[in-house]
């Protein structure tokens, strides 16, 4: 294992597959992740948390993969990703952006990246019995005959930072549906894992080091509002 900040090393393997765009904040942070507190008040996440529970207009989450050099084909694989779509109000969308704005400059300085485009914000509705598999925001993991990986093929090259907003508490709204970053760890050797409570968010660069996985739902409606950043990395 490798030191990649005061309290989390990361799996050594990672190292020697020339991960494109790979990066960290400084390795004088406690984490190589951000977590920011009370970014959505608990009133505006819990009218989304409603919202996403009884709207009927639902879209299913794909996957994205490389089928040619240039083309990237997202399809629905149920047994990698099984969430759905929700939409966000225009008053809600509102409000998310203008608590982004006013968090950037923190991100921005933790990372010491500058944010250029980013996605539209994507709410993400994981119900009972709902998952993500270990994935990386940026690639697809390769892996060999026996199960290991062995690199990372890059999809999503716009994608250099990643963050999620949760609109749902863990325990308080759902059970499960952990945000787990599989190749980090503490000085334990646990892997961290995050349960979130409404109004947190986290930010974390789009790479393979911060592969990524969201333990199945056991019960309740576990929401997030998920975006992708372009930027300049420094």
């Amino acid at each position: 294992m490798r030191r990649v900040s005061n309290k989390i090393y990361c799996d050594e393997a990672l190292f020697s597959m020339g991960i494109p765009d790979a990066f960290f904040p400084s390795q004088y942070h406690d984490y190589p992740f951000l977590v920011l507190k009370n970014v959505l008040s608990k009133q505006v996440c819990n009218e989304i948390l409603e919202s996403a529970k009884h709207t009927q207009d639902l879209v299913t989450a794909k996957v994205k993969s490389k089928v040619l050099d240039s083309v990237v084909a997202p399809t629905v694989k149920e047994n990698i990703r099984k969430t759905v779509i929700a939409k966000l109000s225009k008053t809600h969308r509102d409000l998310y952006i203008e608590s982004f704005l006013a968090q950037q400059k923190q991100i921005e300085n933790f990372f010491n990246v500058a944010l250029t485009l980013s996605t539209k914000p994507q709410v993400l509705k994981y119900e009972k019995g709902f998952f993500y598999i270990k994935h990386s925001d940026d690639s697809n993991e390769i892996i060999d005959s026996s199960g290991k990986t062995v690199g990372f093929n890059m999809v999503a090259p716009l994608r250099k930072m990643t963050t999620v907003l949760f609109a749902s508490s863990y325990k308080e709204d759902f059970l499960g549906g952990e945000l787990v970053f599989n190749y980090l760890k503490d000085k334990k050797g646990d892997t961290v894992t995050l349960k979130p409570s409404a109004g947190d968010m986290v930010a974390f660069p789009s790479n393979p080091f911060f592969s990524h996985e969201v333990k199945k739902v056991q019960s309740g409606v576990r929401i997030s509002l998920v975006q992708w950043h372009n930027g300049v990395i420094n």
